[in-house]
């Protein structure tokens, strides 16, 4: 199976049970309509979109304590908000959120993201790669906001 669709399914990995549930259920749809699942592989959010995604060439999954390229690093250095302060495992998470949203080689940009955190806003880790989303203009769906669902679903039958 080929896919040149793209997302990211993100997220805390405080995510509430029901919404990771809900997450599963996406991630399933999503590959039936053949979109690939970008994720990290983190408790939480990242397990609830890959538990959905039944067909392993429908998700490409980065793992921190993997190699990152060295492009990764200029994306950690410009948006996050303090990175001098990042200790060399929390550089590797930073660099791996860059590949979730641009790929691999970073050459592929996601089409949009769905995530989940605690505020609704660009926080946590999560919100380095929601940043990077949003500097390349890339539709971010928050589950925590009210009516993101609603919008998701209508972005993605536009996509299809």
């Amino acid at each position: 199976m080929t896919h040149s669709k793209f997302y990211a399914g993100i997220g805390s990995r405080d995510t509430p049970q029901i919404i990771n549930q809900l997450m599963t259920k996406i991630a399933g749809g999503l590959q039936r309509k053949r979109f690939q699942l970008r994720s990290g592989g983190a408790k939480g959010a990242d397990t609830a979109f890959e538990l959905g995604v039944t067909q392993k060439a429908a998700k490409e999954i980065f793992l921190p304590y993997e190699d990152t390229p060295a492009w990764t690093e200029v994306f950690t250095d410009f948006f996050h908000p303090n990175e001098k302060a990042l200790t060399p495992f929390s550089r590797k998470l930073m660099n791996r959120n860059a590949m979730q949203i641009l790929g691999r080689f970073g050459t592929r940009p996601a089409n949009f993201v769905v995530c989940w955190t605690k505020d609704g806003k660009a926080s946590g880790g999560t919100g380095h790669a929601i940043r990077i989303a949003e500097y390349y203009k890339i539709p971010v769906f928050n589950l925590y906001n009210e009516g993101a669902l609603d919008q998701l679903k209508e972005f993605v039958n536009g996509c299809t």
